[in-house]
């Protein structure tokens, strides 16, 4: 079940092609903690907002990179796709969720085992915007135990991976789900991807 909500972008998927998580599995994973995930991201210095910042903040920020669209109605995404060495970042926003001006709805960040992995059409991120880092303290090379110690336990674990899965209530009586799906290679974190939606 785990590997259907992985369905992160690797070797032979376009910047073209970004997967979704599958929100059916998702809903399978009991949402166990307590505090609110996936709020805020940062690329070096930039910091953003899942569902405030918009994926033309990002794009000029960065000084670069095509938003791109797949889909319609519910099934459509948004996103911006980057490059720097074995890393691969993924900007997307939900067509449905992120609003006409495309808010940043989940990120994902991978890192290859070669630089063979992403077509050239992902654009490169300077250096300056390294590392994402996800709520200020979730970022790619930690070990499973720093994982662990950041976050707490996860919702569900598997040996390649965790999945950290969290649903609230806000102010207004708006719906919070919440999620990071991360993934583990000789007990590092080579790819995570976090996301969020509210609903009323």
């Amino acid at each position: 079940m785990l590997l259907l909500l992985l369905a992160i972008p690797a070797d032979h998927c376009s910047a073209q092609t970004p997967l979704q998580v599958d929100e059916h599995a998702l809903e399978r994973v009991p949402p166990t903690v307590k505090k609110r995930l996936a709020t805020r991201f940062s690329l070096g210095a930039f910091t953003g907002r899942f569902e405030e910042t918009p994926l033309g903040a990002v794009r000029e920020t960065v000084g670069g990179g095509t938003i791109q669209h797949r889909g319609d109605a519910g099934d459509s995404v948004y996103w911006l796709c980057y490059r720097r060495a074995q890393h691969r970042l993924w900007v997307m926003s939900s067509g449905e969720m992120g609003g006409p001006d495309h808010r940043v709805t989940e990120i994902v960040e991978e890192l290859t085992e070669n630089d063979t992995e992403t077509p050239a059409d992902c654009g490169i991120i300077p250096e300056k915007f390294a590392p994402l880092v996800i709520d200020g303290k979730l970022h790619l090379g930690m070990s499973r135990a720093e994982v662990v110690t950041a976050l707490g336990p996860p919702s569900t674990s598997e040996t390649a991976q965790m999945v950290y899965s969290h649903a609230g209530k806000l102010a207004g009586g708006f719906d919070e789900t919440a999620w990071l799906i991360l993934r583990f290679r000789e007990e590092r974190l080579v790819s995570m991807r976090g996301g969020k939606t509210t609903t009323n």
